[in-house]
């Protein structure tokens, strides 16, 4: 108080020159202090450089050219600051393997000035400008860090000599580790890092402000850098172990790219054997991850994409002294996210994840060893709401995955998935309960193998390409290592009712691989089936395209080829079948679907009172569909069999005009429209045909006749022990080989053309005696030599002017 009441008490212009005199003494110390150190740096320049060299000698054995040295004034007075310029650190085998240890434009040593006078060197900041650092150690052993090598000392001498650096400072710093037979190269560029260093005995503990571009940190040259091409910058905190040898380095926010990550590491400085763990620590866009990972995987995880931030930890565990990649593991939290696959979306996705190239101990770090585990993950493909609580994906160089599959969905949620041009659900509900294992190629999948079944109730299904809908569809899955076996599915539609086993053999496989030779074998039961309503659904189709190409839709678009593509076979029992209005019973048949065409085999049917066995196949061609048959008829009756065929469109005499037993074989084929109707004139082939017990009621083309030749006999109703023929077909003309008819009215046999249309040209041969009481002769011989006793008619029935006329046949044979 009493220094403070005298100085204000004392005249203004007294303490303003106080003041002065202070600062001009105090300037003049500076001075005179300034200039003993220019002085002492001057006179023994040489004896400070000696300092120099021999303090760095101390620790190497390097060859150091130092192109000057000066000091600055100011700078971190009242040490006195050596600039070092142009310096360049070599080792003794530079000449073999040509990198340079240091080479900086600039290096400053703030040195103790007590300890100068004293001819010693001590340290306490050291700052290195516009520099390149190059460790390197190569295939053939030659090492450029060998010159670090220390000089042994005792005990007393670590005592006396503890470390006095407190600040490194680097600036615009290019730093390289080269490891040739380990495959590691470490390399960051424009390095700007200050640090100050707290020392604990052996100990140190330091803060480093960090700013760098990081150029390559590969673990393994071979697979490519992490976070190459990256700029790191944050705050880091270093903590020196002497007892270990090892540095830890810890930072809560450092920023890599354009992500914070929160980084935990420890590495261990012994040359012999480093191992070292780095923990990484964010929250960040899936893109932003694999950015900063090596070629070999982030070419893989890009494939997939989260649309929201991820939570990511990461350790990277190695050893810097061995070859080969480190061991990574990576776990991952996704919760409600969207995940993009490359054939889809799935939406509202959560389950947590953990990749690691270590996978089997003992069998490296590597692709080969490389597993990603997913547990406990749902979400939704599409509208299709699934789970998976166990999956792994294995061997990301010949990648297979396993795991299991649930779901429990309502089948119209698939409208979303699949085309509605090609199937369209109405109702219906899916149960999916299936284990898998695939191979992974190219991501697709190869040889998969599934187990568990898959349950569908109550479907409503359309089938878009043939508009065939499926009423009350129910469907039973059940997925083997062999084979898909599909039990207990019965639809019904409007007319059928239809119950079908089927198995597939190999069927995953085939799916993916090769659809054309998958077979399809289904057992079914119809108690009723309407066959002209499944020719219409073969042979129509919605008039749409089956599949519109969209790259979004590909599943779909798959799913039709293998549709397309497989082949069919069933086997077929049907209690009553109809086409058209025939009606038959007891079917039995093997047809076989493939290559767009339908082919039915050892058919046999019951109808009209007989027995029908045929072949015969289905094939589009332009607007319509080839049919071809084989067909043998036994005891059918005729009437009945004509009328349920349409009396294959002829005109000419209905089925009621004709009675009896018909037994016959037939080869013939023709064009099927659209509709499943017979296209008119198509028909082609060969048939010979026997009817027994036989009539022919007011039958036109003998009525005709007989008015001609047979005035006076009653032809409306004829009764024929024999009526057989021999046909060629060939559309709307039918040539007539033999036909041959014995009645009680008359006796005929008929040659030539007959056509449905224009060109008829039949001869025909009848003998005018009466045949009534031919059937009383006792042996067909006795029958057949009488049959053309006394006068024969030759007459022939031609086309005149679109009318058949009957007249003399004079060339008659």
């Amino acid at each position: 108080m009493n220094i403070i009441n005298h100085l204000k008490a004392m005249p203004y212009n007294k303490i303003l020159k106080g003041v002065g005199v202070f600062i001009v003494v105090l300037v003049a110390v500076l001075v005179l202090v300034t200039g003993l150190f220019s002085w002492y740096f001057t006179s023994h320049k040489k004896e400070i450089v000696a300092l120099v060299n021999a303090k760095i000698n101390e620790k190497s054995t390097a060859s150091v050219v130092i192109g000057d040295i000066d000091y600055k004034l100011f700078k971190g007075f009242p040490s006195m600051t050596l600039a070092l310029s142009q310096v360049v650190v070599r080792d003794s085998m530079w000449q073999a393997h040509k990198r340079t240890l240091l080479r900086a434009e600039k290096i400053e040593l703030r040195l103790n000035v007590i300890a100068l006078l004293g001819n010693q060197i001590e340290m306490d900041k050291i700052e290195i400008q516009h520099a390149k650092i190059h460790l390197f150690k190569g295939k053939n052993g030659l090492d450029n860090t060998l010159l670090f090598r220390v000089k042994p000392k005792n005990k007393e001498e670590n005592k006396k000599s503890p470390p006095s650096i407190d600040q490194i400072i680097l600036s615009q710093v290019r730093f390289i580790s080269e490891h040739q037979e380990n495959h590691k190269l470490f390399d960051f560029d424009s390095i700007s890092l200050q640090s100050k260093v707290q020392y604990d005995g052996d100990n140190w503990h330091a803060f480093a402000d960090l700013s760098t571009h990081a150029r390559s940190m590969a673990f393994n040259t071979q697979r490519g850098s992490f976070i190459e091409n990256k700029k790191v910058e944050g705050l880091l905190g270093l903590d020196f172990n002497a007892e270990s040898n090892s540095i830890a380095v810890v930072s809560k926010e450092l920023a890599i790219g354009n992500t914070f990550f929160e980084v935990d590491a420890r590495f261990n400085l012994d040359p012999n054997t480093s191992p070292f763990k780095i923990a990484l620590n964010a929250t960040l866009l899936w893109r932003e991850a694999s950015s900063l990972l090596s070629n070999n995987i982030s070419e893989k995880v890009n494939q997939f994409d989260f649309k929201k931030p991820i939570q990511v930890g990461c350790t990277i565990n190695g050893d810097m002294s061995k070859t080969g990649d480190p061991e990574i593991i990576v776990q991952a939290k996704i919760k409600n996210n969207d995940l993009k696959l490359p054939d889809g979306l799935i939406t509202a996705c959560t389950f947590d994840a953990t990749f690691t190239n270590n996978y089997k101990k003992g069998a490296g770090f590597n692709d080969a060893n490389s597993a990603i585990t997913i547990t406990d993950m749902k979400g939704k493909f599409k509208t299709i709401p699934f789970e998976i609580p166990i999956g792994i994906i294995l061997n990301l160089e010949k990648t297979e995955a396993a795991g299991s599959f649930r779901s429990n969905f309502s089948i119209t949620q698939l409208n979303q998935v699949i085309n509605k041009e090609l199937m369209h659900f109405s109702g219906g509900q899916a149960k999916v309960n299936l284990d898998f294992k695939f191979d992974v190629q190219k991501l697709r999948i190869k040889k998969p193998k599934f187990t568990g079944n898959v349950y569908v109730k109550d479907a409503i299904v359309n089938y878009g390409p043939r508009n065939l809908t499926f009423l009350k569809t129910d469907i039973q899955l059940d997925f083997t290592e062999k084979a898909l076996l599909i039990k207990k599915i019965n639809f019904k539609d409007n007319r059928n009712s239809v119950f079908m086993d089927g198995r597939i053999d190999n069927f995953m496989t085939l799916y993916y691989d090769n659809p054309e030779k998958m077979i399809v074998n289904w057992d079914i039961y119809a108690p009723f089936l309407d066959v002209k309503q499944c020719i219409v659904a073969l042979t129509s189709s919605s008039g749409k395209p089956a599949i519109q190409e969209k790259s979004q839709d590909s599943f779909s678009k798959e799913l039709y080829e293998v549709i397309d593509k497989c082949q069919v076979v069933l086997k077929l029992k049907a209690d009553k079948m109809t086409y058209s209005k025939l009606v038959a019973t007891q079917t039995k048949a093997t047809i076989v679907l493939a290559n767009n065409s339908l082919r039915v085999n050892n058919a046999s049917v019951q109808c009209a009172g007989g027995t029908v066995d045929f072949e015969g196949q289905l094939t589009p061609e332009k607007d319509h569909f080839k049919w071809q048959s084989e067909t043998k008829i036994q005891k059918v009756n005729l009437n009945q069999f004509l009328e349920g065929l349409n009396n294959f469109g002829i005109t000419s005499f209905e089925p009621r005009n004709v009675k009896g037993k018909l037994t016959a074989t037939a080869a013939v084929q023709g064009l099927l429209q659209p509709g499943g109707q017979l296209k008119t004139n198509s028909m082609t082939g060969v048939a010979k045909f026997e009817v027994v017990k036989g009539a022919l009621i007011d039958f036109k083309p003998i009525t005709n006749i007989a008015k001609f030749a047979f005035p006076f006999r009653d032809v409306n109703t004829i009764s024929f022990s024999d009526l057989s023929g021999d046909f060629k077909i060939n559309g709307e003309k039918i040539q007539v080989n033999a036909l041959k008819v014995s009645s009680n009215v008359l006796n005929l046999d008929a040659k030539g053309v007959y056509s449905y249309g224009r060109g008829t040209r039949l001869a025909m041969t009848i003998p005018l005696r009466n045949p009534k009481k031919d059937h009383l002769l006792a042996t067909d011989k006795e029958r057949e030599e009488k049959r053309t006793k006394g006068i024969v008619l030759h007459l022939l029935a031609a086309d005149v002017d679109g009318k058949i006329k009957i007249k003399w046949n004079k060339n008659h044979e």
